[in-house]
């Protein structure tokens, strides 16, 4: 029987898509899924391939290489509990099991321990990417025991995705440090969109731009400071015909309700534990969960209504400030994302390197940027930056920036258009520049009805005052 490099559980669009990846790469490859009709798919299209298909877990085990390394690709996450129930009778200490999907970071943390248990090593690998990613180079971020990393590393550096000539992966840290940078990507991830759907309503209802026009904004702001995955999939999704043979655009037919798998409330919900505040993250969660408020939105709309006041001054002066707007509010948002990465490494013993999660994340992923560029090489030059806002080169963007957010903010809210996420962020920067904040007095409230206690700006310790006496 011919012994295969690597094994792959979960055959669906991203396991076979990973599978050949690693094919065309020259490497062999066996797959196993419960569905046969998938291993027949998988051998169909890697014909002349080195790919192979166990038809049971049994047949799978016995074709790989000795010590073993088997990538898991199913969903729901779930289910990966009921894969190891059948994986771990049938492998040896030393073999290792990577889970690929998107799984919750305690979830792999635990099934970690359990691999640990029989001697077999567990890494929890975010991908990030989608289905074309996964078929012609990902961004990958494994996290598990180290010394496991050198053996899969030549095959995960050949199919990840290059940015000149660096490969996007990278071990990120210990236990599930790889599901949590992943986590926080994703965290990232929902706070741009909801970003950039807050600028396109602007637009669309607050200046009354086709999609015509808005198709050459995004082009042209893709190739400026705002280059980025996100911005080019945008300015595309403009352009696009309604597929069905109807009149007008696609975008113009699909109806306003966002989805969500729980990644983005995952981080969220981490940072709120960790006491990090990611408003821009946060906001952007609401968001969808407030577009999926039909009957709450319909039945509000039809008492108080929605007038949104048409803007009337210099359109393109105000289009370039809206571009200066966004610049700055992603800005903001990774540095959100960055500084719970900072706090998580540190309360999880994940040892990240941000530099390196900076690098990962150039290429390969939806939130690639051009910025991440700056934010790599201002962690590459202070390592214990306490947030990458006061890097030089990036306070001076926000510098720069935050002036237009400000007024497109005020203009946004007189035309009755919401943007929680850019107003989010212009408070957060607000916020962390503050000499002082109002939480003096949020003290002495607590201290008033609960005798929890304060500092004294004057003196150290805690102290207790009894507010209702003279």
């Amino acid at each position: 029987m011919t012994h295969y490099r690597m094994g792959m559980v979960g055959l669906g669009v991203m396991g076979q898509s990973l599978v050949l990846n690693m094919a065309d790469h020259g490497y062999s490859v066996a797959g196993y899924d419960k569905d046969p009709a998938k291993g027949k798919a998988l051998l169909e299209v890697g014909a002349g391939k080195a790919v192979g298909f166990g038809a049971t877990v049994t047949e799978f085990v016995a074709m790989l290489e000795k010590p073993r390394a088997i990538l898991l690709l199913v969903a729901p996450a779930r289910i990966v509990d009921a894969v190891l129930d059948d994986l771990l009778p049938h492998v040896e200490p030393g073999d290792l099991i990577i889970d690929a999907g998107n799984s919750y970071y305690k979830d792999t943390d635990a099934r970690g321990k359990r691999c640990a248990d029989k001697g077999v090593h567990f890494f929890g690998m975010g991908i990030s990417g989608g289905e074309a990613g996964a078929r012609h180079g990902p961004a990958m971020m494994p996290g598990g025991p180290k010394e496991s990393w050198e053996r899969v590393r030549p095959v995960l550096e050949s199919i990840a995705a290059k940015v000149n000539g660096d490969p996007c992966v990278a071990w990120v840290g210990n236990g599930s440090a790889g599901h949590y940078v992943k986590m926080v990507h994703n965290g990232i991830e929902y706070g741009i969109m909801q970003l950039i759907a807050e600028v396109y309503d602007i637009f669309r209802r607050g200046v009354g731009l086709s999609n015509e026009e808005l198709h050459q904004i995004f082009s042209d702001w893709n190739r400026g400071p705002l280059e980025s995955f996100l911005i080019e999939i945008t300015a595309q999704i403009f352009k696009k015909r309604d597929d069905r043979g109807g009149d007008g655009y696609l975008l113009d037919k699909v109806k306003d309700v966002a989805r969500q798998k729980g990644t983005g409330k995952w981080t969220s919900q981490d940072a709120l534990d960790l006491q990090v505040p990611v408003p821009t993250i946060d906001l952007a969660v609401n968001a969808r969960d407030l577009s999926g408020m039909i009957d709450e939105r319909t039945a509000v709309h039809k008492v108080l209504g929605s007038p949104i006041a048409v803007y009337a001054g210099d359109r393109a002066g105000f289009i370039q400030q809206v571009g200066q707007a966004l610049q700055s509010a992603i800005l903001l948002t990774y540095a959100q994302g960055f500084d719970l990465l900072r706090v998580a490494s540190r309360e999880y013993k994940y040892d990240l390197n941000l530099a390196t999660v900076a690098r990962i994340w150039r290429g390969g992923c939806i939130i690639r940027a051009r910025l991440l560029e700056d934010i790599r090489a201002a962690y590459l030059a202070q390592p214990d930056l306490p947030s990458i806002l006061v890097a030089p080169s990036i306070a001076a963007v926000v510098r720069e920036t935050h002036p237009a957010l400000r007024q497109t903010i005020r203009t946004a809210v007189e035309m009755g258009i919401p943007v929680g996420c850019l107003s989010g962020s212009l408070a957060y920067l607000d916020s962390l520049r503050s000499g002082s904040l109002p939480t003096n007095l949020t003290q002495a409230q607590r201290d008033f009805f609960g005798a929890h206690t304060y500092e004294r700006i004057d003196s150290p310790g805690t102290v207790h005052s009894h507010w209702d006496q003279p």
